[in-house]
């Protein structure tokens, strides 16, 4: 994994985690790899994954089994939450990219129509 620079690295943690957990690589109700195999696949400090991990397990969609270790929640509705606003939030990135480079709203839809045609 490469980290940008201008990000938070536990961020971009916890956005790597939230992609596996929402393509399905991570199943609800699953063990994560421990906080030192993240740390050692990452190549991070394991105070960095442990910072990502506590506050995804403070927003519900992990869960700690004392002694186990780190779960996908099985919340449905909590995971179609966390998916929806993984795609809002690109949906966002990409809209602010096309009108900074001087596409309306209305010019993007008539373009993405045609895209997926």
């Amino acid at each position: 994994m490469e980290f940008k620079d201008n990000i938070p690295i536990y961020l971009q943690i916890k956005q790597y985690l939230y992609r596996e957990i929402v393509v399905g690589k991570l199943q609800p109700g699953e063990k994560i790899p421990s906080v030192r195999k993240l740390a050692l696949q990452l190549t991070v400090n394991v105070n960095t994954v442990q910072r990502a991990l506590q506050q995804m397990n403070d927003e519900g969609i992990l869960y700690t089994k004392r002694g186990e270790g780190n779960f996908v929640t099985e919340d449905t509705d909590l995971l179609a939450q966390t998916k929806q606003n993984l795609i809002n939030g690109e949906l966002d990135k990409f809209v602010q990219s096309m009108n900074a480079l001087g596409v309306t709203n209305d010019q993007l839809s008539s373009i993405l129509t045609n895209y997926l045609k």
